[in-house]
């Protein structure tokens, strides 16, 4: 039987194949954001709770209410952003799923999108998966600033949204305010939709400070903000995420939603709704400082054995340049890494759509901490 012309353009992710190398050499798995670390009980025992309760049949596509209660809570509560929960909330099938139905809602076939890089790899296949164009600016190592200009330069009269994630998957950036405002600026001046993918909220470091999209008057009503549970919960395998934004723009996600997910897991809502509403703020400052010390401990390992990393800022991915490994190009360079130290990484070349990659990595660190400790045992091998 013949594939679609689609099926020609997509492959497995550099991503999910390390992992699956790392599994055949029983190694330690620093290439995907598993996350696997404890779960918070309030969280499971929700989902226990809802189950024994017989919350396990279809949901509103949009969203159980109590969850939808629970994250305009939340947006209050943090940062002071008033959310209806009600029409401009939408649970979906983790981040990907909301950024999905997002894409299919706003975005026609040819429509350009700009994208920062090194991006991560799920953004662009979504997008080009509803025949939408990336375009790219670059941000520069270590620092991983935007300048204006490399806004401009990349507009087209296809133009029509750009991608923002933040903190940044892979290099660890968080966007300061004053970025935020000239990316309002330009979005506002070229009437450009923004999506903000800010999955890693509360992963950011050195007493920064993480600014919504939404908080910035020029983006509030051209923004799809994206998040979800998967990180802040550990929970990557309950698949949840949501998206807020205005009201028509939600009520034309449900529509996609509706149709390829019908709902988000029942019980599953109900567990990280109590997440959201019974754990403090100490746990989020907890889970900070604990992914700092975490940062902290590995890239000065990095550092000590010949590797250098660009410190993040935010999310728990380093960037790191691996120049001075064997190999031809990164792809080469980390299955050397692999059989040398046990440690699988991903491709630089994952987060690029030229070759400027080849010469790095991503490690992610967020390991139980014994993890951690071998992986640097690991790296000393080098």
């Amino acid at each position: 039987m013949k594939l679609s012309n689609r099926s020609a353009h997509f492959s497995q992710s550099l991503i999910r194949s390390m992992s699956i190398a790392c599994k055949a050499q029983n190694g330690i798995n620093m290439a995907q954001g598993i996350c696997d670390l404890e779960v918070p009980a309030v969280v499971l025992e929700g989902a226990k709770k809802a189950m024994d309760k017989g919350t396990n049949i279809y949901t509103p596509t949009e969203g159980l209410t109590p969850l939808r209660q629970a994250i305009a809570s939340k947006m209050k509560n943090f940062y002071n952003l008033s959310v209806d929960p009600q029409n401009e909330i939408l649970v979906s099938d983790g981040a990907t799923g909301a950024f999905y139905t997002a894409c299919l809602a706003l975005l026609n076939p040819e429509d350009e999108v700009i994208m920062f890089e090194p991006y991560y790899g799920y953004h662009k296949a979504t997008l080009e998966s509803v025949g939408a164009v990336p375009t790219y600016v670059r941000l520069e190592a270590p620092e991983w600033k935007l300048q204006e200009d490399a806004l401009n330069l990349v507009l087209t009269d296809k133009t029509k949204a750009i991608l923002i994630c933040n903190p940044a998957n892979p290099s660890g950036k968080v966007f300061s305010k004053a970025e935020l405002e000239m990316i309002g600026a330009f979005a506002t001046k070229h009437d450009l939709v923004v999506f903000s993918d800010e999955m890693y909220e509360h992963f950011i470091y050195d007493n920064l400070t993480h600014i919504p999209a939404l908080s910035i008057p020029t983006l509030k009503e051209r923004t799809v903000l994206i998040s979800g549970f998967s990180k802040v919960f550990s929970v990557t395998g309950w698949r949840l995420g949501y998206a807020i934004a205005p009201e028509p723009i939600i009520s034309a996600m449900a529509h996609f939603n509706d149709l390829i997910y019908v709902c988000a897991p029942a019980p599953l809502q109900m567990g990280v709704a109590e997440g959201l509403k019974r754990l403090q703020q100490d746990y989020y400052k907890t889970l900070k400082q604990t992914h700092q010390e975490k940062r902290d401990l590995f890239c000065q390992a990095l550092q000590q054995y010949g590797l250098s990393p660009s410190i993040p800022q935010g999310a728990y991915y380093v960037m790191t340049d691996i120049n001075h490994l064997i190999g031809a190009d990164s792809k080469e360079k980390v299955i050397y890494l692999l059989e040398k130290t046990g440690i699988a990484a991903v491709p630089g070349s994952a987060f690029y759509h030229d070759d400027t990659g080849d010469q790095l990595c991503r490690f992610c660190y967020s390991k139980p901490i014994n993890d951690l400790k071998e992986a640097i045992k690991g790296l000393s091998k080098l």
